[in-house]
């Protein structure tokens, strides 16, 4: 792991759900953190692929970040302020998985989002 993974880990944790990239880097400067917006995208990445980081892209398209928890999950995510709930999704696990082997397909991987408005808003 190198220290631009370490620096976008440890504001992270520090916001304890999702973010921005743009919001990660602003809030690493503001912490004194020398690191380029750049940086930032590429840490994101790797962090992603690690499986360290979930991604969600909101209804707009922007990608936003969290640490990820252990088991494989879904987002419910509140389409007015943006507050997500982790969700299991067994019956769209089982769905998934009939789909591909009905079409004959193998190595089968997917990705899931839910959205609606929170009782909040």
């Amino acid at each position: 792991m190198n220290k631009s993974e370490i620096k976008v880990i440890s504001v992270l944790e520090r916001v304890g759900g999702f973010a921005s990239a743009q919001q990660l880097h602003q809030l690493l400067l503001r912490s004194g953190e020398s690191i380029g917006l750049t940086s930032v995208y590429r840490a994101l990445q790797s962090l992603v692929d690690d499986k360290i980081v979930d991604q969600l892209r909101k209804e707009d398209g922007e990608a936003i970040y969290r640490l990820c928890g252990e088991a494989h999950h879904h987002h419910l995510v509140c389409k007015s302020c943006g507050s997500t709930v982790e969700i299991e999704g067994s019956a769209l696990e089982k769905w998934a998985k009939a789909m591909a082997e009905e079409h004959g397909y193998r190595e089968v991987g997917h990705l899931a989002e839910v959205f609606g408005i929170c009782p909040s808003c």
